[in-house]
């Protein structure tokens, strides 16, 4: 160790953490709420801005936007939360997920705002994914009385909890409620400005800086980082992108003045079923195995057979029970990934490799992009096949090494 570099300990901050309380968590994952809320909101207001004269390919631009801030965000924040601490960077994160919405609402005054807002509010999620999960499982793990896994499925149940409320509520105002394309953001913005003062509570894990040179991140070069999690990651946000961004266009005609209303039931099923079958991820989890992991794409798998099937009859109903099995298979995967993840990481760069698994997670909200240039060379049935093969492919690979190149710490 030289003094070059500086880096933080996370342990360090643990007595800190003691002394606070159990309850030092909650403030964070109440941030982390807010910023899935700020981040997913825009998703069933897609038809509202078509219908406003915005052209498909300017919404779908708006709808990327967001990723493009996000990626960044969970690449690059993690090592500032080392350097200066958790507390800090969720604070900045969760304030930049308001001001997004600040930007989203006087949007009707020029597109740049809405583009500006959508970036911020990536921004934010990704704050959200990569250092408020960090702290909430530093702040669960100091608590002696906190069950095995549960540092893990808490932040993770949170934010899914606000990436399903955020659409829910912006979907029945824009739907039944006045000034549709300010009302959800200003909803928002009052949310976030009431939580924001109460993560000052919350307790630093990041402790006093120690010194470090050449660091390597031992678990994104481990062969089970390879294996088991890059193939199977992609598959959690592209199988919510299938749920409630391809699967609303596929039985729109059928939809008629409802379609507002039908897009946000999907956003808030699918990630509704992703909060209930969380619990079930940690009893699937063992350290002897990826059998988590193997389940969740099994279930992913099923789920893109049956998107195929519900393309070709084109049945609201049907495509409403696609989007909770497919849900189920993004609560399953995303849970499971972390436990995984976890068990490779040193603590000091955990932050840093939760935001990397985000990122290669959020490579699947090219799905809808993707299958919409191939439309015009197949039909979306036959394109869902052939994503639940390619999914059984990657579940096969899994499986393979479900059970090599285990962590020593196993069993």
């Amino acid at each position: 160790m030289t003094p070059n570099t500086t880096v933080h300990q996370p342990a360090a901050g643990r007595a800190t953490v003691q002394e606070t309380g159990r309850r030092a968590w909650r403030p964070v994952v109440i941030a982390m709420f807010c910023c899935g809320w700020g981040g997913n909101q825009f998703t069933p207001l897609l038809i509202l801005y078509r219908d406003a004269g915005y052209s498909v390919v300017t919404v779908d631009a708006l709808l990327g936007t967001y990723v493009i801030g996000l990626v960044p965000a969970l690449l690059l924040t993690g090592r500032l939360s080392n350097r200066y601490g958790r507390k800090p960077v969720m604070l900045a994160g969760t304030a930049v997920g308001l001001l997004a919405s600040v930007l989203l609402a006087v949007g009707e005054h020029g597109t740049i705002w809405i583009i500006a807002g959508r970036l911020l509010a990536g921004a934010g999620v990704g704050v959200a994914m990569a250092v408020g999960s960090t702290w909430v499982k530093e702040l669960t793990d100091a608590d002696p009385a906190s069950s095995p896994g549960l540092g893990t499925r808490r932040p993770a149940l949170w934010l899914t909890l606000g990436l399903a409320t955020g659409p829910g509520v912006a979907g029945v105002l824009a739907q039944w409620a006045p000034w549709p394309m300010v009302l959800p953001y200003v909803v928002h913005i009052a949310i976030t400005a009431v939580a924001l003062p109460f993560l000052l509570r919350s307790p630093e894990t990041s402790g006093g800086p120690v010194t470090a040179r050449g660091r390597r991140y031992t678990g994104i070069r481990h062969p089970r980082f390879r294996r088991v999690i890059t193939p199977m990651a992609p598959w959690i946000f592209g199988s919510a992108s299938v749920a409630y961004a391809i699967m609303p266009q596929i039985v729109d005609s059928r939809l008629g003045s409802w379609g507002l209303a039908y897009s946000t039931l999907l956003v808030v099923c699918t990630l509704g079923a992703g909060v209930a079958v969380q619990p079930l991820a940690k009893r699937l989890d063992r350290t002897t195995s990826a059998r988590g992991v193997v389940v969740g794409m099994i279930v992913m798998s099923v789920g893109l057979g049956l998107s195929a099937v519900a393309a070709a009859l084109r049945m609201p109903l049907l495509v409403l029970g696609v989007a909770i099995v497919l849900g189920a298979a993004y609560g399953i995967a995303v849970v499971s990934g972390l436990l995984e993840l976890q068990r490779l990481a040193r603590p000091d760069e955990l932050a840093e490799l939760t935001g990397v698994y985000y990122a290669l997670a959020y490579i699947g909200f090219l799905f809808p992009s993707l299958l919409a240039l191939l439309s015009t060379l197949a039909s979306y049935t036959a394109l869902l096949c052939g994503l639940a093969v390619i999914a059984l492919a990657g579940t096969t690979v899994i499986v393979r090494h479900s059970r090599s190149h285990l962590p020593l710490e196993t069993g």
